[in-house]
């Protein structure tokens, strides 16, 4: 199909998929519970942080994030003692475990304090028209303070060659301003024009498909061109195609 109709066929895909019946699968539902600002944007962050693997496992261990801190994450991280972190022991998701959720925590603690919040990380360190150098930025700040070794590894990097899935689909989350009710477009001082397509084994082999993307692997450089493709099919709002590819990836086998 040409252009003009790839667009019709995605817009339709997008306006199927983009609705509230999506949040009861998703775990977008976790950073749901939520109505402050700050127990969203954190709610989110370490639901989007432990998104791979089973999405039913994905989203039990979340709501056992949120469960373990009081159902007020924010509160838990700015006012939280060393003994409490004791609570988190056993808690494991794949490879993310105790040790990394306590500095999550701690490390999430330091933002808030010394960097003036998770929004104004990417506010500062946006560009024209990418939020991948603020996700290193992110990075740079998540691990200035004493860190365990193993953590560093759930946190990524897109300087460094990472697609940075999960990290993205959270800022969709943020950015995003959706009328459908899914995205909560929260934080205000960042456009979605800038935001990157969350890509994985599915949406980056739907896009494959459809000819938005070339490139084999799915790393910083195939996310630079999917979002080039997306871009031009919506420059306001590429990533709202992420619900067409995803949801022709997992929910239609595309």
């Amino acid at each position: 199909m040409n252009r003009t109709e790839l667009k019709d066929f995605l817009d339709q895909k997008v306006i199927e998929f983009n609705k509230p019946e999506f949040i009861e699968s998703d775990p977008i539902q976790v950073p749901h519970l939520f109505t402050i600002k700050e127990d969203i944007e954190i709610a989110g962050f370490l639901a989007a942080t432990i998104a791979w693997g089973k999405r039913e496992m994905i989203i039990k261990n979340s709501h056992k994030m949120m469960e373990l801190m009081g159902n007020s994450p924010y509160d838990f991280i700015m006012s939280h003692q060393p003994h409490h972190l004791d609570n988190l022991d056993g808690f494991v998701h794949r490879t993310f475990n105790s040790v990394d959720f306590s500095f999550f925590i701690k490390a999430l603690k330091h933002i808030y304090t010394y960097h003036k919040g998770l929004e104004n990380v990417f506010n500062q360190h946006q560009t024209n028209n990418s939020l991948q150098p603020a996700i290193h930025q992110l990075k740079k700040y998540f691990f200035e303070i004493d860190h365990p070794k193993r953590t560093t590894k759930h946190v990524s990097d897109p300087l460094k060659g990472s697609a940075a899935k999960r990290l993205n689909m959270w800022l969709r989350w943020m950015i995003r301003k959706d009328n459908a009710g899914v995205d909560f477009g929260i934080w205000k001082s960042i456009s979605p024009s800038k935001l990157s397509c969350p890509l994985d084994v599915h949406s980056g082999n739907v896009a494959r498909k459809l000819g938005l993307l070339t490139r084999k692997q799915n790393d910083a450089k195939a996310l630079t061109e999917l979002d080039t493709s997306l871009r031009e099919l919506d420059a306001n709002d590429p990533v709202k195609y992420d619900f067409a590819l995803f949801g022709l990836g997992v929910f239609e086998g595309f």
